[in-house]
């Protein structure tokens, strides 16, 4: 099967190039500011050592985090160096009731996202995120392209709770929001090589440059390459008399290949031009490909009695516990080869995913007057992906994919910003947003459980979203804040469905849907009001009832033109109060938020639906549920002396289905009592490290985490074939740095006392009588060099 790349929609790249550049009216992306000696109050200046202050945009205008009356994460540049995340993914484990994980092979390079119980794990083009992800205001549209490297950023800010007014559609359970260094002309850069275990071998560097008095340039890029650590094996090679035959060229050792190899490289370049302090032109351009072999993987539940073509060898080899490896494992029998048997034809497919990804963007903010700024932001994204997987995890003919998913987006946002009043007590944006994305998904399933016949799909997709939104803060005293904020969006989506045999010709059971198109359009009014109130410099209070929603569409996988249906938004209310505080001479900070959401209008996939085509099978997804979500979250971090930083958290997570359609529960569906995929009920986190002083010879800084989830299933149908135990991992670091700080040396253990354990996992046992998990990394070292100039 050939790989085509369709990065382009409607228009060509250069066309969709020179209009992002013609339009960039953008703000800047807002700069952290941290320092220990910053006063949280000019009326009370902090003592050394004191808590990092970090100023965060949430709101449309820079606030120090202490001031942002919502419920925040805010991690650093330097906080992520130090605890050695590189990945979007590892942000979730200091981050409460947050889940963030990358997929297994069925799903692609994608992103499971939730938060406080809100989310999306399914890739598919049809069904939108729950968890809104922003890299410098740019909207990331899908799951796909959201497990990148946090490459050269300033902080990242998780916010949680609906952000419907603040963010728009689909971060309806919260947003991830990342910002980049911006240049500067500083002329200071990095850069660091790291090596470790399974050969893993990290650069990755940055450099500020001054062009012009008034141009900034800055480059900043990174390279991840490590081998596999689960073994693919030839089960007929290992097992020469159980009537297998074995794979041609296999080795002596009979492993294949080994999974869950890195092979990642991303690069960015801005530019920036200021030439007086009310006008700022920022454009950015950026890279990523990401070509390694399947996400590892291992058999965790095999019983296959259905029908299908799945034995396709002339001997009695069903598909049990024989390829399921003992728990603790690291490998599988996956051959990614279905031989022809009776109807079905020989289908064969290679080992990989490939990652292919750009954007460009520009940004200008303009001053109209000393109270009233013009912010425009406009970005162009674009990417290809080809992967594989081989569900059943044996040499049986169960189930076999291969997908190729193209997308584009453009998206443009204008804000207008001021302020009114004596002492601008009246803060206001007004603003609209607009985007159209396109994806086509090509995809090959040879699914012989199902009994039907291997399938090619070609669905392009097409989606548009028009947005107008306001938010307003009063500062009605010196103490007391009121803010509100209301959008409005429509949006529409046609999702056109191509049926057909892999030869090209006409499909026996699905040749009814080649060719019809299902549309979805529909309109939203989301709200935000929030009170706050000041009781002294160093505590806050807030309480607030705000919404989203998680965009509509239509079924992806129907099997009859009946079931070609569109389903409405998810939508959430939600309610919630917190405080804020700086204690203890600003030496401990204590941040509390507590919530009750109202979660309407669920996503569910029905079991049955006789009205849409009869007894046969049923994969549609409908509005069929409601729930309510409780939960209480802590943030705590601590600076007793010079030196010593601790944090922590911890979150308690009460999610509960109220109502359940008939059609999406009963026998083999989803059930009151159960809970979304990837939903923990409990959540902590402490990190400690100590600086201690060498004198001339610099510090040295050990550093210790630990993180734990609670058990999570990974569908919502909850079973003991979907249920990952709960875990904690920990990870310790030792640093050398410099007496000037030029120069420092870190080694790093994750997964300190090798816990075997599961990130993911897939679930095909009512169907396909599969299920399969991704156990994550076993105990890795590894040693960093970095030099700063």
């Amino acid at each position: 099967m050939s790989k085509a790349r369709r990065f382009m929609g409607p228009r060509s790249w250069m066309g969709a190039s020179a209009a992002v550049l013609a339009v960039s009216l953008a703000a800047v992306p807002a700069h952290a500011q941290e320092s220990a000696q910053e006063p949280a109050s000019e009326n009370e200046p902090a003592s050394e050592p004191a808590v990092e202050d970090i100023v965060v945009t949430a709101q449309f205008r820079e606030q120090n985090l202490q001031q942002t009356p919502l419920a925040i994460t805010a991690i650093s540049g330097d906080m992520l160096e130090a605890r050695g995340q590189t990945s979007i993914a590892d942000v979730a484990g200091q981050a409460p009731s947050v889940t963030l994980k990358a997929q297994g092979a069925a799903f692609g390079p994608s992103l499971v996202a939730s938060i406080r119980g809100v989310g999306q794990f399914d890739f598919n083009p049809a069904l939108e995120p729950g968890v809104g992800v922003y890299v410098d205001d740019v909207y990331y549209a899908t799951l796909t392209g959201s497990i990148f490297d946090l490459l050269d950023l300033d902080r990242v800010e998780v916010l949680r709770g609906p952000q419907g007014t603040l963010a728009g559609r689909n971060s309806i359970g919260g947003a991830i929001r990342l910002y980049s260094s911006r240049p500067t002309g500083s002329g200071n850069g990095s850069i660091s090589a790291t090596y470790g275990s399974d050969n893993r071998i990290d650069l990755r560097g940055s450099m500020d440059i001054a062009m012009a008095d008034d141009l900034f340039l800055r480059v900043a890029g990174v390279s991840k390459s490590q081998n596999g650590y689960i073994d693919r094996i030839d089960y007929g090679c290992a097992f020469p008399a159980s009537g297998v035959p074995s794979l041609a060229g296999t080795a002596g050792d009979c492993i294949i290949d080994r999974n869950g190899e890195v092979n990642y490289d991303a690069g960015r370049v801005q530019l920036r031009y200021a030439p007086s302090s009310g006008f700022e032109i920022n454009l950015a351009a950026d890279y990523t490909r990401d070509r390694h072999n399947t996400p590892g993987g291992v058999l965790t539940f095999a019983n296959y009695a259905g029908p299908g073509d799945v034995n396709p060898f002339a001997v009695n080899v069903p598909y049990d516990s024989r390829f399921m490896p003992p728990y603790g494992s690291f490998y599988n029998y996956a051959n990614f080869y279905n031989p022809a048997d009776g109807p079905s034809a020989q289908y064969v497919a290679d080992d990989i995913t490939d990652f292919e990804g750009w954007g460009v963007s520009g940004s200008v903010a303009v001053d109209l007057s000393s109270r009233l700024k013009l912010t425009s932001i406009t970005a162009y994204r674009a990417y290809a992906l080809y992967f594989t997987n081989d569900d059943d995890y044996s040499p049986l003919a169960l189930s076999l994919a291969i997908s190729d998913l193209d997308f584009w987006s453009f998206s443009q946002e204008v804000r207008l910003s001021g302020s009114l009043g004596t002492g601008d007590r009246l803060e206001y944006t007004l603003g609209g947003y607009y985007s159209e994305q396109k994806s086509v998904y090509l995809t090959t399933q040879d699914i012989r459980y199902a009994g039907i016949p291997a399938f090619t799909g070609n669905d392009p997709v097409t989606a548009d979203t028009l947005a107008a939104f306001a938010h307003v803060a009063w500062q009605a005293t010196d103490r007391l804040t009121l803010t509100g904020g209301l959008r409005y969006t429509e949006e529409s989506k046609d999702y056109t469905f191509g049926r057909t045999m892999p030869d090209g010709s006409p499909h026996p059971v699905l040749g009814a849907l080649d060719g019809l198109t299902g549309r979805y359009s529909g309109n939203r009014v989301d709200y935000r009001a929030n009170v706050q109130y000041r009781w002294s410099p160093t505590v806050m209070t807030y309480a607030q009832v705000s919404t989203g929603f998680k965009g509509g569409g239509v079924n992806p996988r129907p099997f009859s033109a009946a079931q070609l249906q569109p389903f409405n938004p998810e939508t959430l209310t939600s309610y919630e109060a917190g405080i804020k505080t700086d204690l203890l001479d600003r030496r401990l900070r204590l941040n509390l938020a507590a919530f009750h959401s109202r979660y309407s209008n669920i996503q569910l996939q029905l079991n049955s639906c006789p009205q849409f085509g009869g007894p046969g099978p049923c994969a549609m997804i409908a509005n069929a549920g409601s729930a309510d979500v409780n939960g209480i979250e802590l943030e705590a971090a601590l600076r007793p002396v010079s030196g010593l930083m601790i944090d922590g958290s911890i979150s308690y997570l009460d999610f509960e289905y109220t109502d359940v359609n008939p059609q999406a529960g009963g026998v083999g569906g989803v059930q009151l009592g159960f809970v979304p995929p990837y939903v923990p009920e409990w959540k902590w986190s402490i990190g400690i490290q100590y600086e201690i002083p060498l004198g001339d010879a610099g510090s040295l800084t050990p550093r210790f985490d630990a993180a734990y989830q609670s058990r999570v299933f990974s569908s919502a149908v909850n079973a003991g074939t979907n249920r990952i135990p709960g875990y904690t991992l920990a990870n310790a670091s030792l640093t050398w740095r410099t007496a000037d700080e030029d120069w420092a040396v870190a080694f790093e253990v994750s997964n300190l006392f090798d816990q075997y354990y599961y990130t993911t996992s897939f679930d095909q046992s009512a169907i396909g009588g599969a299920a399969s998990a991704q156990p994550g990394r076993p105990r890795q070292w590894a040693l960093t060099v970095r030099r700063q100039f």
